[in-house]
């Protein structure tokens, strides 16, 4: 695919940390919903996941459960501390990602101009 040379793994890595940040979300979002069952998955091999299906159902199957270091009474397995970390840590890998994007495409942009 022309998108695979122009940028890499980084496409793929963009599209897989934005789903993070979705799940990370959610988690967050439901910290005090009685019930509800923690999420995450492992961003490495929802990219190789990624990679070879084109970006296609990334979640597909590398969606997992959490497993609390501590049991809540109402059975949430959301640590808030924990996913406010896990989304802190994947918004400034995504915003790592997202700039060298930028510097890849004004790169792209100068090379189209002649410059």
């Amino acid at each position: 695919m022309a998108g695979d040379t122009l940028f890499g793994v980084h496409g793929a890595a963009l599209q897989v940390r934005a789903q993070r940040m979705g799940v990370l979300a959610s988690n967050i979002a439901n910290a005090s919903t009685p019930g509800f069952k923690a999420r995450d998955f492992d961003f490495q091999a929802a990219l190789a996941t990624a990679e070879k299906s084109g970006g296609a159902g990334t979640l597909d199957g590398a969606l997992k459960y959490r497993v609390p270091l501590q049991t809540s009474m109402d059975g949430n397995t959301v640590e808030l501390s924990q996913e406010q970390t896990a989304f802190a840590e994947n918004a400034v890998q995504y915003q790592t990602t997202l700039s060298f994007l930028n510097g890849r495409i004004a790169q792209i942009t100068r090379a189209l101009k002649g410059e």
